[in-house]
């Protein structure tokens, strides 16, 4: 038992010696002391941090499962893609079941499946596709029906650790932002890498030259696309030795990968034993759609592009989207809940314009776009450029509708000095 002090008080609290049963002096700080009662007070407090620490790592190893009833279903998750992207069917199956079947991997539990030692495995997803198809919005629209932590990160900016650039654990901690920092919430998570294209190995000789931003970033990925347990900077960037570390466990995060992959149709071509450009006698190689090489890519051809066989194998799921055509470009302007005409007639909408869009205008905005070869994304800086005269002059003016027709489309077009083959 520890000595009464009859002029000390309790360094934690400030109480004085009579109101406690007794002071423990400190070992190493001279006069410094602790009552009792504040000992007992620290003992539950710590207890209770250790039952609500035990509690949480229960919740995300599954302790507490997803309820599958309020997980909507493919065809649904399809159906609410279909308000937002138009076409590309094929991805938005490979999506939808892989998302549903993501929640089936969080709801598994030995109790509720028979075959306790049938663990499922998450499926990756690689999307290939031209640029302005829709691979960003595909990703920002299932994120929408999600109630699990998503997030889109950029592959451009990564480097192999102790190079200028981001380290690869950063990829995560975009996701443990969009979790709160919550770690149970984020190892249940998606993760939307863009621009994997981008890293690419260089060579086509591996380990023949350090290759800091491609085949090495392929390599660190592989951990994170398998599942481990990896140290995550909170704030990104990059580690060092006195940063405070957060683990994150990688087994059930999901990763879905996109990338453009421009120039692969020379390699998916030249598999198929055809050319680009030519005539083909065979009779196999004259079904081939030669305007859509991308609906016969395959793992071989990410190999020749630059990815290496590790990384293609930890993303088994490969699909792909559809050029886009010009009646998919047309029905882009007007049909989607988000669509481009929708936006523009809302900004006017706020200072009390009726914005209205001519048909034959929407035609040449298409043709525009076709003749750019940008996608849809070509569609925006086609229509900014056409609205911006309008934008600028309209809440000066007592305008209350506005048509946008060919002629006026096409003189602004001329204005911002685009180069236009169309005939008048």
């Amino acid at each position: 038992m520890a000595k009464k002090h009859s002029n000390n008080k309790c360094s934690f609290c400030g109480g004085p010696h009579s109101a406690h049963a007794a002071l423990v002096p400190s070992p190493i700080e001279q006069g410094a002391m602790i009552c009792t009662d504040c000992v007992k007070g620290i003992a539950e407090m710590i207890a209770a941090m250790e039952k609500e620490e035990k509690a949480g790592h229960a919740a995300g190893t599954g302790g507490s499962p997803v309820s599958m009833k309020k997980v909507p279903k493919p065809r649904e998750i399809n159906a609410f893609l279909d308000q937002y992207v138009i076409g590309q069917e094929d991805a938005k199956k490979y999506l939808s079941v892989a998302v549903y079947n993501h929640y089936k991997r969080l709801s598994q539990t030995a109790s509720q499946d028979d075959d306790g030692d049938v663990d499922i495995e998450k499926s990756n997803i690689i999307i290939v596709g031209p640029t302005g198809t829709g691979k960003t919005l595909l990703a920002k629209t299932i994120a929408r029906l999600l109630d699990v932590p998503f997030t889109i990160v950029d592959a451009t900016v990564l480097t192999e650790a102790g190079y200028v650039g981001e380290d690869i654990e950063s990829l995560l901690t975009r996701l443990l932002q969009a979790a709160d920092y919550d770690v149970a919430r984020a190892e249940r998570g998606i993760v939307f890498i863009d621009e994997i294209d981008k890293i690419a190995r260089k060579g086509d000789n591996p380990s023949i030259t350090r290759d800091v931003s491609g085949e090495g970033v392929q390599q660190g990925l592989l951990k994170l696309l398998e599942g481990s347990i990896v140290n995550v900077p909170p704030q990104g960037g990059r580690k060092h030795p006195d940063q405070k570390m957060i683990p994150v466990d990688t087994k059930n995060i999901l990763f879905i990968c996109g990338g453009a992959f421009d120039g692969i149709e020379r390699k998916i071509a030249h598999r198929l034993n055809t050319h680009v450009v030519g005539y083909a006698t065979d009779a196999a190689k004259q079904n081939i759609q030669r305007d859509n090489y991308l609906q016969y890519v395959a793992p071989q051809d990410l190999k020749s592009f630059g990815l290496i066989p590790e990384i293609i194998g930890r993303l088994p799921i490969l699909t792909h989207l559809d050029p886009l055509d010009r009646d998919a470009l047309r029905r882009v302007l007007t049909e989607p809940k988000n669509a481009i005409t929708r936006q523009y007639q809302k900004i006017f909408r706020m200072d009390g314009v009726n914005l209205v869009f001519a048909p034959d205008a929407l035609d040449l905005i298409v043709n525009k776009a076709i003749e750019y070869k940008l996608g849809a994304r070509g569609l925006r800086s086609i229509v900014e450029s056409i609205m911006v005269d309008a934008m600028y002059d309209t809440p000066s003016s007592d305008i209350k509708e506005l048509t946008i027709t060919r002629e006026y489309a096409l003189e602004k077009i001329q204005q911002a000095h685009f180069e236009i083959n169309i005939d008048k």
